[in-house]
């Protein structure tokens, strides 16, 4: 008698009893989408409305990406005494308070105050980051793992063009700062006090408005989640120090070089992002329409991304990294080098490359780290998005200073992103490398 072997079946993306938590939870990324995008552009807004150099405007960023490095640490420690779901909770209500505490920021006129309510903001993004990208990696099979982060940060960008729609069609058009004359110069520098202290409070309650609002839908969310029953994935089984945990991250060579590898791609996302807008400004494209171009820049980011995820199936997550760091590299040294529109058309393009990088390094370095240690692992990680406080004021200070060697200065900038994605390229090819060696 002859028996037919058996065909063992592949685990499946998402199962059906994860359905309703993996899509509340999918949820939240386009929250932080929204929440990243839409400050983005505020960098050039505040620029002009509060009259700052490049460099000191940069620092919405440090704050924003700051708040990320503050709080991931104390969100892991708090998630591995209490749940996932209350590290959740805890991150909405931190992001409501961020962003209602752009009402007396607009009412003080201070650019500090806006910077300060964007670090508690963000204080929440981290509870959030750090409970939601591990979350969604134990809700199914761990051969998938890294497959079903990507799908499920394939709708951080529908957050993301939200945000930049906001940016794009409620504030940035509306902004009395950026009317310019004829010659395509903006005027509001040449008024007198009286007149600029009246656009600048048009304007910063313009810039408000937004916050506001994403603060009463946070506010929303909070109550569903908490009225949703939400399964523990999390290990509940013996007590492990962090002293012990942090050795063991330490000896992962994959993890250690992931985590570094994660704050030089978060700086170059943040800085190909933020200064779409002063490359465009420098051919004379005016604020509006220059985030058009930040538009078609994350729809490419959203589509390769659903691409990215399909394409996964065939191609391991490490050499796709590696494929798409290539195309990241060519494109910026086509922004660097070629002046004129097509270095701006170069520029998009990045964001196509960029689509799977952060889910990617994200599950590659978290694949063998041990379950016990997943909460602690994913907070650097996220701690690692502290990379977008950290260059994006150096590649003000580049741009700042006008010309470089006969070139624009903000063409020159883009070497800095460019070091991030030789980066993340090397660290795709090495971890390929890795695997093919366990075959």
């Amino acid at each position: 008698m002859t028996t037919t072997p058996t065909v063992k079946k592949k685990p499946k993306l998402i199962e059906k009893k994860y359905i309703i938590p993996f899509i509340l939870v999918t949820s939240l990324f386009a929250l932080w989408g929204f929440a990243n995008d839409i400050t983005n552009p505020m960098v050039a807004a505040f620029q002009t409305v509060m009259e700052l150099s490049a460099a000191k405007a940069s620092m919405v960023q440090f704050a924003f990406y700051g708040g990320y490095a503050t709080m991931a640490i104390p969100a892991a420690l708090f998630i591995r005494r209490y749940s996932y779901k209350s590290g959740i909770l805890l991150g909405l209500g931190l992001y409501a308070v961020g962003a209602f505490l752009f009402i007396p920021a607009a009412e003080y006129q201070q650019f500090s105050f806006f910077c300060i309510s964007l670090y508690v903001l963000t204080f929440g993004l981290a509870f959030l980051e750090t409970t939601a990208n591990p979350y969604i990696l134990s809700l199914g099979s761990k051969e998938t793992s890294t497959r079903r982060l990507n799908f499920a940060q394939a709708f951080n960008p529908v957050g993301s063009l939200s945000g930049m729609a906001v940016a794009s069609f409620i504030v940035l058009p509306h902004l009395l700062s950026d009317v310019r004359n004829q010659a395509g110069e903006i005027i509001f520098p040449s008024l007198d006090a009286a007149e600029k202290a009246e656009i600048r409070l048009h304007d910063l309650a313009v810039i408000r408005d937004p916050y506001v609002a994403i603060g009463l839908i946070v506010v929303a969310m909070f109550v569903l989640i908490a009225l949703v029953k939400m399964p523990r994935t999390d290990t509940r089984g013996e007590k492990v120090s962090s002293r012990e945990t942090l050795a063991r991250l330490w000896r992962n060579r994959e993890y250690r070089w992931g985590v570094v590898t994660q704050v030089f791609y978060v700086a170059a996302q943040i800085m190909v992002w933020t200064f779409i807008i002063q490359y465009a400004d420098n051919l004379g494209i005016n604020k509006a329409t220059a985030q058009i171009y930040n538009i078609v820049a994350m729809s490419l980011s959203l589509s390769f991304r659903f691409i990215g995820t399909l394409v996964m199936r065939f191609i391991k997550p490490a050499r796709m990294l590696a494929i798409f760091g290539v195309g990241a590299t060519l494109c910026t040294l086509g922004t660097i080098l070629i002046e004129g529109m097509a270095g701006l058309y170069c520029l998009v393009a990045i964001s196509a490359f960029m689509s799977i990088m952060f889910p990617s390094i994200y599950g590659i370095a978290l694949e063998r780290v041990d379950e016990r240690d997943t909460s602690l692992g994913a907070a650097f990680l996220v701690m690692a998005i502290v990379g977008g406080a950290l260059m994006p004021p150096l590649q003000g200070s580049i741009i700042d200073l006008g010309t470089v060697m006969n070139m624009p200065a903000v063409n020159v900038s883009f070497v800095l992103p460019l070091i991030c994605f030789i980066v993340v390229m090397l660290y795709g090819r090495w971890t390929s490398s890795l695997d093919k060696n366990r075959v």
